[in-house]
């Protein structure tokens, strides 16, 4: 991939609730391909949603670059269940919880 064009890429966070009420978190620069491929159960979803749906989209926000991404995703993974369903239901509602 050409310098320029990796530069331009905008990464984003999400988070997917499974159905048992699980809190999944990932990256990716698609969020609309990235759970298509999760929710198809195929070779590209990630293993820890196999067998898990039907899965939700519940949160995503643009990071920037994949440095920034990452970083985003250690700080969100730490939250506790509470802290993240807080933090979507502000997403949600635009208001503190």
């Amino acid at each position: 991939m050409p310098q320029e064009k990796l530069a331009s890429t905008t990464w984003s966070l999400y988070m997917i609730r499974c159905a048992n009420g699980h809190l999944y978190t990932g990256i990716t620069t698609d969020i609309d391909r990235r759970f298509k491929e999760h929710s198809d159960n195929g070779p590209k979803t990630a293993k820890y949603l196999r067998g898990k749906g039907p899965l939700t989209l519940v949160y995503h926000e643009q990071v920037g670059c994949r440095s920034d991404a990452l970083k985003r995703e250690i700080a969100v993974k730490r939250l506790t269940k509470t802290q993240k369903v807080a933090l979507i239901h502000f997403d949600a509602n635009g208001e503190c919880p």
